[in-house]
């Protein structure tokens, strides 16, 4: 290996560090506004100034429509199951957020080439897969509002055809003949698998802390909105600086994301949400919201919180919302979301000024404005 290649890839992992540990560190610190100016624009969306999302994705709807049909020609197998699971949960509604945003990257600097349509298509491949597996792994039935692939098929089905997503995925990105392409998209796809694993340790375990928390949405979440606004960087031949700042955005981004799901499985409606309330709490995880209602609640409402961590059971959903509405546990928890929506706009101040990274700058306050 060429040393300069080397000294590339030391770099990469450190960086990756680095996203890491902010994504963890930055929550329950002091912390300095970005801007005034960044933070009143957080503000709650109301009926006469929405967040138009339809308007973004207008933005690169060619190029979408480019990356929907690379989707379906790469989904053609002469396995019948592969075929028909595939294209059950690629169309299965879904924002294509992630692809979306490689592209709306790659054109606030400069334009998409054919790189960045494969590795959209890459990104969304990934994606699909993980929720192929996440719904075995959490026994879920409802997907996007839909019965989900494994309560269709079984899970054997669905675990074997996620793994084939990843295979196309990686035989996709080759394409690119970019050995950093693969590094970053190696690294980032080892991640989401050690984040599913810390996931699973953290289940029925009331005393996860929101510092474990975190770590498990840097690598489960987080780490593929950043690798697809990185790899719009890569691609583009942007400098260090700029590759930098859109992988923080991306991170940011996640983290924002992420939240704002933990919060909505306690405020949004099942027809809304896609899934059935409840169900982080039916799975025994110790969300944000379950934390911090354990760690401000009185002796008898921490019990409460604890005991149906530890049951994983949706019984005593009605008893934990009411805790976690008198502990303000979902405003902590957007409260969070929103600074780290803060922190990804902070991000992108060094890309020059176009529609597109407005609507980056959008997306991010989308992320925590959204109900669903």
């Amino acid at each position: 290996m060429e040393l300069t290649t080397l000294f590339q890839l030391t770099i990469d992992t450190v960086w990756q560090f680095y996203l890491a540990c902010t994504a963890i560190l930055s929550f329950g610190q002091p912390w300095t506004e970005p801007s005034a100016t960044i933070m009143t624009s957080i503000a709650p969306a109301t009926a006469s100034n929405p967040i138009d999302f339809d308007s973004i994705k207008s933005l690169t709807a060619t190029e979408s429509s480019a990356v929907d049909q690379l989707i379906l020609d790469e989904l053609s197998s002469d396995v019948v199951l592969i075929n028909q699971i595939g294209h059950y949960i690629i169309s299965n509604g879904g924002k294509r957020l992630r692809p979306m945003l490689l592209l709306l990257a790659a054109k606030a600097l400069g334009q998409v080439n054919a790189s960045h349509l494969i590795l959209a298509a890459v990104i969304e491949f990934i994606h699909t897969a993980t929720l192929l597996h996440d719904d075995v792994v959490d026994e879920s039935e409802l997907r996007r509002g839909r019965e989900s692939a494994n309560a269709v098929w079984g899970n054997a089905a669905s675990v074997l055809v996620g793994d084939y997503l990843y295979s196309s995925a990686f035989e996709m990105m080759v394409r690119t003949n970019n050995m950093r392409v693969m590094d970053i998209l190696s690294k980032t796809t080892t991640a989401i698998a050690e984040g599913e694993v810390l996931q699973l340790l953290n289940c029925n375990n009331p005393d996860t802390t929101e510092e474990k928390y975190l770590e498990v949405i840097a690598r489960k979440t987080a780490i593929l909105f950043s690798t697809a606004t990185r790899l719009a960087a890569v691609i583009s031949d942007s400098s260090p600086e700029v590759e930098n700042a859109l992988t923080l955005y991306g991170q940011q981004l996640g983290v924002a994301f992420q939240l704002i799901d933990d919060a909505l499985d306690y405020t949004a409606s099942t027809e809304d949400l896609g899934k059935n309330l409840g169900d982080d709490l039916a799975e025994g995880k110790p969300t944000l919201p379950l934390i911090y209602a354990i760690q401000h609640g009185s002796p008898e409402q921490a019990k409460v919180v604890i005991d149906a961590i530890r049951e994983g059971s949706r019984d005593a959903f009605n008893d934990v919302f009411a805790i976690v509405k008198a502990t303000n546990a979902i405003e902590y928890t957007e409260q969070c979301a929103e600074r780290a929506a803060a922190q990804a706009i902070a991000a992108l101040q060094c890309l020059p000024d176009s529609e597109f990274k407005s609507a980056l700058e959008q997306l991010a306050r989308f992320s925590v404005q959204r109900d669903h």
